[in-house]
């Protein structure tokens, strides 16, 4: 009987997770003071913009601020969809030498881990799907920005470039 409910309550989230809002291509989003803080409807967490600066080009992404270990511990696990304006940012305090998995997240992510001085570190790029192999920044954190896997190659997202929440 566990299982069955276990089964039923991982497949109604399933459903609500196919709902995320958000739109294709974050290469046009307006910029930072434009994405209004909000609540996201199915992490419940707050919602503002993150911003990556790469040469001249501004991106924005609508991002879900996971600042607590147990928001942070969830993270992604079970999402089935993230739209390419999306992302979920874990704020590390204090900083430190993260390190992630894959445990339970459904869709690719790219990890992208930032720095002291607000600038990208290193990306584990197209991070698989479920896999325990722990993805570490190549050294202290601020904070590490998820997006979809693939979405900093196919936007040109590298290390040193600027990121500001």
């Amino acid at each position: 009987m566990k299982q069955a409910t276990k089964t039923l309550a991982l497949a109604a989230l399933a459903l609500i997770a196919g709902c995320s809002p958000g739109a294709a291509d974050a290469g046009t989003k307006a910029p930072a003071a434009a994405v209004t803080a909000s609540i996201h409807p199915i992490s419940g967490l707050k919602v503002g913009p993150v911003t990556i600066t790469t040469g001249s080009k501004r991106r924005t992404f609508k991002a879900e601020v996971a600042r607590t270990s147990a928001e942070q511990a969830k993270g992604l696990m079970f999402r089935t969809r993230l739209a390419d304006d999306e992302g979920m940012i874990f704020l590390r305090n204090p900083p430190d030498r993260a390190s992630f998995w894959m445990r339970n997240t459904v869709i690719p992510l790219d990890l992208i881990f930032v720095g002291l001085d607000r600038r990208i570190i290193n990306i584990a790029a197209n991070a698989v799907p479920y896999d325990e192999t722990p993805l570490i920044s190549g050294g202290p954190t601020l904070a590490v920005f998820e997006i979809n896997g693939g979405l900093a190659a196919k936007l040109g997202i590298q290390p040193g470039d600027k990121v500001e929440w």
